[in-house]
């Protein structure tokens, strides 16, 4: 019975998230002062092409409501960011010609929150590869499928969604499992289409991680002593040691600590997922360029 379960992988299910439009959810959050930061109104002192060359300036409550008062136009930078993303989304569209993108990364680096966020804003499809399997294996966790199954058994499920999401459909932002890098075969899959690697530091992986805890996340398991965050790390760095090769595969690397560099933060834990969004469209179009440049020396 078991068995006859794990073989049966139907898709019927997938187009039902084809409208998601929830909340993002995983472990890469909003930061919470940016979010307190966005209930007070700012002036907005760039354009969008100076946004990295100058800082927005926090305006107080009462000139807030004197600006109000005389009509003044304030954007929140969330406003701002939004427009950013979308203008780099039209930047990179015509480069991607339906070519759809597949996130790879470790575990907790924010791949269904930032692909949510890219796919709406191209107006493409959104698939997580872990729901997917889930759905699959009639609601079956991934835990349980670990605990159950056998990781081996997860990794064929997890071929297979790729396999069928390549052949299938065009334009949608797929967010992969940790481990699909370790497969060969699945890189076959991803490169039908654009892979990028959100290249996260594993501190703060593993403090992602150790703010949520590790139920969801099998690999993770362990009987390790001591606090959660160093049990995280420890178990991290073992991952980060068999895979961290394999994420140099993808066709274009973002990484949170240049991007936490070029704006001007102290912590990656102070981006925005729409901040690494914005980047991961950036490195998609440098990659595209790039590539269409060599396939046409001559510039035409």
């Amino acid at each position: 019975m078991e068995a006859a379960t794990v073989q049966r992988f139907q898709y019927s299910s997938w187009n039902d998230l084809r409208n998601f439009e929830g909340k993002p959810r995983g472990s890469l959050r909003y930061n919470t002062q940016r979010i307190k930061e966005d209930k007070r109104f700012r002036v907005v002192a760039l354009t969008l092409d100076k946004r990295r060359d100058h800082r927005l300036r926090s305006v107080s409550d009462k000139n807030s409501s004197a600006l109000l008062e005389t009509g003044s136009l304030l954007h929140s930078p969330f406003d701002e960011e939004q427009q950013i993303l979308k203008k780099k989304a039209e930047e990179v569209k015509p480069y991607l010609n339906g070519r759809s993108m597949y996130l790879v990364g470790m575990m907790g680096s924010g791949k269904t929150t930032v692909g949510k966020i890219m796919a709406r804003s191209l107006g493409y499809t959104f698939f997580d590869c872990d729901t997917l399997i889930e759905q699959a294996m009639k609601g079956t966790s991934v835990a349980e499928i670990f605990e159950h199954f056998g990781e081996s058994v997860f990794r064929e499920k997890e071929t297979e969604a790729l396999k069928k999401l390549s052949l299938m459909y065009h334009q949608v932002v797929v967010s992969t499992g940790g481990g699909a890098v370790i497969r060969p075969i699945n890189w076959k899959y991803m490169h039908k289409g654009i892979s990028i690697w959100l290249d996260v530091p594993l501190e703060a992986l593993a403090h992602r991680i150790a703010a949520v805890g590790t139920g969801s996340r099998p690999l993770l398991h362990d009987d390790e002593s001591g606090d959660t965050y160093t049990a995280a790390l420890n178990r991290l760095s073992t991952i980060w040691d068999a895979r961290g090769e394999a994420y140099t595969k993808a066709s274009a690397r973002v990484s949170l600590e240049n991007i936490t560099l070029k704006l001007g933060y102290r912590s990656v834990s102070d981006l925005t997922p729409a901040e690494i969004a914005i980047e991961a469209f950036e490195q998609v179009q440098s990659y595209l360029e790039k590539e269409d440049g060599m396939a046409r020396p001559d510039g035409l």
